[in-house]
């Protein structure tokens, strides 16, 4: 278990950065991808977010204040990075926000990293159509297992409007399965 003040530490000093990098990579890789996954949907999207959010850590370290657990301000880079990145796509391909959604839905279906059955398939396409902070809300708290206090200090938001949110994506989702 690394301690992340001495991980930050070794970020901050030149000559144990590249290590210390190398730590913090192989440490949080995984759980980035996956947060970034549920928001992108693309394997592919997803690795070129998860660099950039990389590089983004890198650059910005020596700007990190320690005012939250460097775990939450990685995520919140992660999330902000994938939410950029879906903009920039639906603006280059000339579509609003929603035809993209429902696009990477479809395509999710032809992702050859995407391994769930219907059921999943069906669960995905409705997380899809969650407004942008109800999905990130849902992921976080149900496929992450993060708490509402974690969730806050990545997203800055109050816990009691991220309980209102996932509890409002649950009513939402629930209906949109019981439709078939």
């Amino acid at each position: 278990m690394i301690v992340e003040e001495t991980l930050v530490h070794d970020l901050k000093d030149k000559a144990k950065q590249a290590k210390a990098f190398e730590v913090l990579v192989n440490t949080y890789k995984e759980r980035l991808y996956w947060h970034i996954r549920r928001i992108v949907l693309n394997h592919d999207d997803a690795d070129d977010v998860l660099q950039n959010t990389f590089i983004k850590v890198y650059k910005n370290i020596n700007g990190f204040k320690g005012d939250s657990q460097l775990f939450s301000w990685m995520y919140r880079i992660a999330t902000n990075e994938a939410l950029t990145f879906l903009k920039k796509k639906s603006n280059k391909l000339g579509i609003s926000d929603a035809e993209l959604q429902d696009r990477m839905v479809t395509n999710l279906q032809a992702d050859v990293y995407f391994d769930g059955d219907e059921i999943q398939m069906k669960l995905q396409e409705a997380i899809a159509r969650l407004p942008e902070k109800q999905k990130l809300v849902f992921n976080m708290k149900y496929f992450q297992e993060l708490k509402y206090e974690e969730i806050s200090s990545i997203l800055n938001t109050s816990v009691g409007g991220l309980k209102a949110s996932y509890h409002l994506a649950v009513k939402k989702l629930e209906s949109f399965l019981k439709e078939d």
